[in-house]
């Protein structure tokens, strides 16, 4: 594993483009899509109650339970695909994940929009390892109170994104949409939900 700081004033980023080999990308996108019981999340909008822009699943140890814009989600046990990639990551990071949250954009026009993962259950720093599979996007983080610190940046098949230390406190993040044709994504952002 070869992780690269990018530079992002009060961010902690690194990122490796080729985390994954591309046939072991390729095998374990296709586990993904047969073993992940995929549905459709409602969150709070406004405040208003609407379907997310993606299919998406949360998987995780039996106390992993999360909250996030209103809704309380309890954890869908781990596929076989995943566990490896659970393990290698916490070898690699030296982080007991006990949760990950799998999203699928079936296209360029499902999406997910300007947020951070400050939650409380996942502490006041935390890491957070996303594995980007499929259709490459692009990626975009923009600062609280500074929005000219921005970066943009593009996850190709296979490739590993870790966001820690200050990062969800002080930058916001989102996935646009594109008018491009786009194949299926697959994100993965593996968390530690913590237990007060």
């Amino acid at each position: 594993m070869v992780l690269s700081d990018i530079p992002l004033p009060g961010a902690e980023l690194r990122f490796d483009p080729h985390w994954l080999g591309p046939l072991e990308a390729d095998a374990l996108l296709a586990a993904l899509h047969a073993q992940v019981p995929w549905e459709v999340h409602r969150i709070r909008l406004f405040g208003r109650e609407v379907d997310s822009p993606r299919l998406s699943c949360w998987i995780g140890d039996p106390e992993a339970r999360y909250r996030y814009s209103g809704t309380d989600f309890t954890p869908h046990p781990w596929p076989e695909a995943l566990v490896p990639v659970r393990e290698r990551l916490q070898d690699a990071l030296g982080v007991s994940f006990n949760s990950v949250l799998t999203n699928l954009y079936r296209d360029g026009s499902d999406a997910m929009g300007w947020h951070s993962d400050a939650e409380p259950e996942l502490g006041p720093e935390p890491v957070i390892a996303s594995i980007s599979l499929g259709a490459t996007r692009r990626f975009a983080l923009k600062h609280r109170n500074q929005p000219e610190q921005r970066l943009a940046l593009d996850l190709p098949h296979g490739s590993l994104l870790v966001m820690s230390g200050a990062t969800q406190r002080n930058y916001r993040h989102a996935l646009p949409r594109t008018s491009r044709p786009m194949r299926p994504r697959i994100n993965l952002t593996f968390r530690r939900i913590l237990r007060g």
